[in-house]
C-alpha cells in the first residue's frame, strides 16, 4: 500500500531497502532470536558502516565525530528474493487496479487519498478471527 500511494502522491522512485533487509540474499547473518529467524540488519548511516567506511557518503571528515543517519539491529526473516518480489509487485499492480489505473502515469492523475479514523484503520484490517494459515503478504 505504502509504494502506491507514494507514487500516486508523485513519486518516481521509493526508498525499499529496508523492505529487502530480511530476504535471504541479503548481507547480513541469519540469527535466531526468541525462537524465530531473524537477519542482521545495518543501516548505510549507522555507526558501524561509518566506521567501516560509509563516512565520506555522509559527509563525515576522517577523525570528525560521526553523526549516524541510521540503525543497526534485525529484521524479520523473510525467505527469498523471487517470490516476495512477485507479492511486492503484484500488490502494487493490485492497487493500481483499485484505483482504476493501468500504469504510473494515471495513478499520479486520477489519485484520490481519502483520510480514515484510526477505527477504519483497525476495520480494514482482518478481525474477530485468529488467523491459522499465514498468507506471505499480510501483516499488521
Amino acid at each position: 500500500g505504502d509504494i502506491v500511494k507514494a507514487l500516486a502522491a508523485g513519486a518516481n522512485a521509493v526508498m525499499i531497502g529496508n523492505l529487502f533487509a530480511g530476504l535471504k540474499e541479503a548481507p547480513g547473518r541469519e540469527i535466531i532470536y526468541e525462537g524465530r529467524i531473524f537477519k542482521e540488519y545495518r543501516g548505510m548511516g549507522s555507526l558501524s558502516a561509518i566506521g567501516a567506511g560509509s563516512g565520506d557518503r555522509y559527509c563525515m571528515k576522517p577523525g570528525e565525530d560521526p553523526v549516524p543517519e541510521g540503525i543497526e539491529g534485525r529484521v524479520a526473516f523473510k525467505g527469498e528474493l523471487k517470490p516476495y518480489l512477485h507479492q511486492l509487485v503484484t500488490g502494487i499492480k493490485k492497487g493500481m487496479a483499485y484505483c482504476g489505473c493501468h500504469n504510473i502515469d494515471e495513478l499520479k492523475k486520477y489519485r484520490k487519498f481519502i483520510k480514515i479514523t484510526g477505527a477504519g484503520l483497525k476495520e480494514s484490517h482482518v478481525h474477530d478471527i485468529s488467523i491459522t494459515h499465514e498468507a506471505p503478504n499480510y501483516s499488521k
